[in-house]
């Protein structure tokens, strides 16, 4: 049966989820030697019409902007089916929602987008990595902003808020 796992893939699903983790926390946070350790240094990115080629400019490029722009954004891994062809190759499909806030025409805009990613892994010297990925859109909602944190039960202006940040300035980089 092509479906029983075995100890060898059930540790290749769980590296190969762990690299779709640190890609959700790398480009959230803009952390691009975390973005960097997802991929392959000639892996291929396919992200729609806003960009195809070589991923890591693609990466270095999107770490880059998400500091600089201090954009507010998630992205949420769900469903992952891994389907193994070899020992060395797996194809992945994974749910992603992410919610971004950019600026339109100057005043805050949410955007919440239901996508998957549909990856292409190879394991070289024993690492799982993404060596081709193509993002698949399937739906999207924009609005304008309307923030008011839980009808003004949280006050962003507290001593004891902890706002997110991007790298290294976001609480989940300290270990104290």
């Amino acid at each position: 049966m092509a479906h029983i796992n075995t100890v060898e893939t059930m540790l290749a699903r769980q590296d190969i989820h762990d690299v779709m983790m640190r890609y959700a926390r790398g480009i959230d946070r803009g952390d691009e030697e975390l973005l960097l350790s997802c991929y392959w240094d000639d892996a291929i990115e396919v992200h729609g019409p806003a960009y195809e080629g070589p991923a890591v400019p693609y990466l270095k490029g999107a770490a880059q902007r998400m500091k600089a722009n201090g954009t507010t954004m998630q992205h949420f891994v769900g469903n992952v089916h891994i389907d193994f062809a070899g020992d060395d190759t797996a194809w992945v499909e994974s749910y992603i929602l992410t919610f971004a806030r950019f600026p339109k025409d100057g005043e805050p805009c949410d955007t919440l987008t239901g996508a998957r990613s549909f990856d292409k892994f190879e394991r070289r010297n024993g690492e799982w990595r993404i060596a081709h990925r193509r993002a698949i859109f399937d739906w999207n909602r924009d609005q304008p902003s309307s923030e008011g944190w839980c009808m003004g039960l949280f006050d962003t202006a507290h001593k004891n808020m902890t706002m997110g940040a991007k790298a290294p300035d976001d609480l989940s980089y300290t270990r104290d």
